[in-house]
């Protein structure tokens, strides 16, 4: 990735942290973007001994059309073009379908697919000439659904509107692989498994020991499982490859 620049939007979060890293050890000049400047500003240090070069910070709120205006205005000051854009912004609110409010279900749609969708409509014009790459990140409960039996208690509850946001996701990202296609752009998706917080690792090793039984790994994610899965569908690695949904989940899906 000599060369090439990338905007991750969340990319000093858990799993876009991992993703910028990789594109930082390739030798990419990074630009992490969320909501958090001082946290995008206290993780570039790190970023910049991983290798690469001229890596920004950037605040940004994809829940609000102006800010991401706004992102993209100063983005293209510094870099007038792009050859990766990675998705991985999230902020959820724990609920069960029992406790969801309207206003909970409207921010996770709003953060987990209608900010994916206007962050690329404002990308697009920087990646074609290019001819870059779109990896949204996902979630294996976009294409299954959560167990109940493995959830206790509004904590560590699922939402439904996190599933149903990140079905919308796979399904925009195989449109825009049909549609951006004429302009050499690929759009995939990356679908993490169980990847909890080590903050919930502490709090609940029964739960943790669930994710671990029903997994033919049997073992939850750990965050660096992500880099690889990133590169390869952000790369010439995988110049063939486009319209799909790399599942990173340790086998959960297959039984």
């Amino acid at each position: 990735m000599q060369g090439r620049t990338a905007l991750v939007i969340g990319g000093a979060g858990l799993l876009g942290g991992q993703i910028s890293h990789a594109f930082a050890e390739l030798g990419a000049t990074v630009l992490v973007a969320s909501r958090d400047r001082q946290k995008c500003d206290a993780f570039l240090p790190g970023l910049t001994a991983r290798g690469g070069e001229n890596h920004r910070a950037f605040a940004v709120d994809i829940t609000r059309p102006e800010s991401i205006r706004d992102l993209f205005t100063v983005v293209a000051e510094c870099s007038p073009t792009l050859d990766v854009l990675v998705n991985s912004g999230w902020s959820g609110r724990k609920n069960t379908f029992e406790s969801i409010s309207d206003e909970d279900w409207d921010h996770d749609i709003e953060v987990c697919l209608n900010g994916v969708f206007r962050t690329i409509k404002s990308a697009v014009p920087l990646l074609a000439p290019k001819a870059g790459n779109i990896l949204n990140i996902a979630s294996m409960y976009g294409h299954v659904a959560p167990d109940y039996r493995m959830y206790d208690g509004e904590k560590y509850a699922n939402p439904p509107s996190y599933g149903a946001a990140k079905a919308g996701v796979l399904q925009l990202t195989r449109y825009l692989a049909s549609f951006l296609s004429p302009q050499g752009i690929r759009v995939n998706a990356l679908s993490p498994g169980p990847f909890p917080f080590e903050s919930t690792q502490q709090e609940n090793p029964d739960f943790i020991a669930r994710l671990n039984s029903k997994n033919p790994l049997d073992r939850i994610g750990k965050p660096p499982d992500l880099k690889g899965p990133a590169v390869l569908l952000c790369t010439d690695a995988g110049a063939y490859m486009t319209g799909q949904n790399l599942c990173v989940d340790g086998g959960w899906a297959v039984w």
